[in-house]
């Protein structure tokens, strides 16, 4: 068989395969959906995306372009022997419930650590055994903080106990916790953007009726990984400890989650007739709760808009209501509920198309106790 014709069929398997950093190997995730390259050492079909990072992998990695590059025969016929499906079963044979497996949106330390999970540190092959999420949810150790008044980032320690169900972090190692945080209500995203650090945490919790924000990160794209992931831990026992009948597709949704949608808006007062103010506005889809802060790293928020549902009295228009004026040309939201109508203005048509769908699919979302 002529290298060409090897080459096509490879590619044609390559297709069918989809990247292998995705999960659901048929069907590509990453934001390159042709898998054009392969790890010709491991066996695997990648996207462009992945393929910068297999090449920080040499010792277990190696890349080839599947349009550019020769293929030996022996190589190909390697290739046709593995693929994706074969690497998944070696690879992922035991990864945790409460592991997260990114996907393409997600950021880069979340992909790249990933990917070294797998290939590099072999974590979830069938040999290994499993932590119990109660082991796996207990960690101690340092984060940079960023402190709440000074605004700097500073060492803290940091403890977390699936088995006590709390989170806590320290502001002097002679002094007890500066907070102690229920598992309960604690929740972590990554906010590279927002936090301009590649290793950067958000971590959330409920306080006297609040959300308290702390924004933290780690040298090491490693340990902020296992930090994340041992949070997702003791989250995931706690569910299944005081949920243990709720099916598990149910429970791992609940176990951490990203805002729906977050970005800059101006915000008018209840008589809507205040000057129209910059806001940052953080929408989260379980809490159902919309909230806007002054700066994006504030530790509170200003407010926070309840969205219910539409047989509740919720809506979303786009435009202003009628008799409002605002002195700038910009696109306009009004989020009305039972008691008074919200408006915002938005930056551009994009954002406020983005802000109604994202809105209206919590509105559409069923209640949840």
């Amino acid at each position: 068989m002529c290298e060409a014709r090897a080459v096509r069929q490879m590619w044609v398997f390559a297709l069918a395969s989809g990247c292998a950093f995705s999960h659901v190997l048929v069907h590509s995730l990453c934001l390159y959906l042709d898998p054009e390259w392969a790890s010709y050492k491991l066996g695997i079909f990648i996207c462009l995306n992945c393929s910068g990072i297999h090449r920080n992998l040499p010792q277990i990695s190696r890349v080839k372009s599947l349009r550019l590059d020769f293929w030996e025969n022996d190589l190909i016929e390697f290739m046709k022997k593995h693929g994706n499906l074969c690497a998944k079963a070696k690879y992922e044979a035991k990864v945790p419930p409460y592991y997260y497996i990114p996907q393409s949106c997600d950021c880069l330390v979340l992909r790249e650590q990933w990917i070294r999970a797998k290939y590099e540190r072999e974590e979830f092959v069938a040999t290994r055994v499993c932590q119990d999420p109660c082991s796996a949810g207990s960690r101690e150790g340092f984060l940079w903080k960023r402190g709440r008044e000074s605004r700097q980032f500073q060492k803290r320690r940091f403890l977390l106990s699936a088995r006590e169900g709390v989170m806590k972090y320290y502001t002097k190692e002679s002094r007890g916790p500066k907070a102690i945080i229920s598992i309960e209500n604690l929740n972590a995203m990554f906010q590279t953007e927002k936090i301009q650090h590649a290793h950067g945490l958000q971590i959330t919790y409920n306080t006297d009726g609040q959300t308290r924000n702390l924004f933290v990160y780690h040298d090491s794209g490693k340990e902020i990984v296992e930090w994340f992931n041992a949070i997702r831990a003791a989250r995931y026992y706690y569910l299944r400890t005081t949920f243990p009948t709720v099916p598990e597709p149910e429970v791992i949704p609940r176990i951490t989650r990203n805002y729906v949608k977050e970005g800059y808006m101006e915000k008018t007062g209840p008589k809507q007739k205040e000057a129209f103010k910059v806001r940052w506005f953080c929408l989260d889809s379980q809490e159902r709760k919309l909230m806007y802060f002054k700066n994006p790293l504030d530790a509170f928020a200003q407010g926070q808009v309840f969205i219910g549902r539409t047989d509740e009295g919720y809506e979303v228009q786009a435009g202003l209501p009628q008799g409002v004026r605002a002195k700038k040309r910009k696109p306009a939201i009004t989020v009305i509920t039972p008691t008074r109508e919200f408006v915002f203005i938005c930056e551009n048509d994009k954002e406020q198309r983005e802000w109604i769908d994202a809105l209206n699919g919590v509105i559409a979302q069923p209640l949840t106790g």
